[in-house]
């Protein structure tokens, strides 16, 4: 249905810029955010290498509710603060966790998981969601990956 063609092999950079530019147009005319995240976290999936997990919680109230993703099944609430995702709702702010083991709180939804990226999607000041990376090796991201998550996040606040 949609050929997308971005090569995971290329510098970080660029690949993240190329990612986001396929989210975008995947997503572009769209109004259903959840259908929006489902297609968001399948690219992800599909496209970002060495992933265990990829997917969105949603801010509901006072808590972080699964949405869309890829991946063994997950935890279904989260607190904000609580965890990486919560951290990440509750700060409003990217959480790079190189091990999952020495992060103090850590949610273990998937026992596999040895490091996690974090990023909340912000419209009008507030969180709206988290997306969340796993993966099963440790100090798998880095801060090109944060910084092209966090291009993602921004492209697709007001789509979701």
């Amino acid at each position: 249905m949609y050929g997308l063609s971005v090569d995971p092999a290329q510098p970080k950079p660029q690949f993240y810029r190329e990612l986001v530019t396929a989210a975008d147009a995947l997503t572009a005319g769209e109004s259903d955010g959840i259908a929006n995240m489902a297609n968001v976290a399948a690219l992800l999936w599909q496209l970002v290498p060495e992933l265990n997990w990829a997917g969105f919680y949603r801010a509901i109230g006072e808590e972080l509710v699964l949405g869309p993703f890829c991946g063994k099944p997950a935890c279904i609430r989260i607190a904000w603060g609580q965890g990486v995702c919560g951290t990440a709702a509750a700060t409003g702010e990217s959480q790079l966790v190189g091990n999952v083991n020495d992060f103090s709180g850590h949610i273990a939804c998937d026992a596999d998981s040895r490091s996690e990226l974090v990023v909340p999607v912000m419209r009008d000041g507030a969180v709206i969601a988290v997306i969340d990376l796993d993966a099963p090796r440790t100090a798998r991201f880095d801060e090109d990956d944060r910084a092209g998550i966090e291009g993602l996040a921004h492209i697709i606040a007001s789509r979701i």
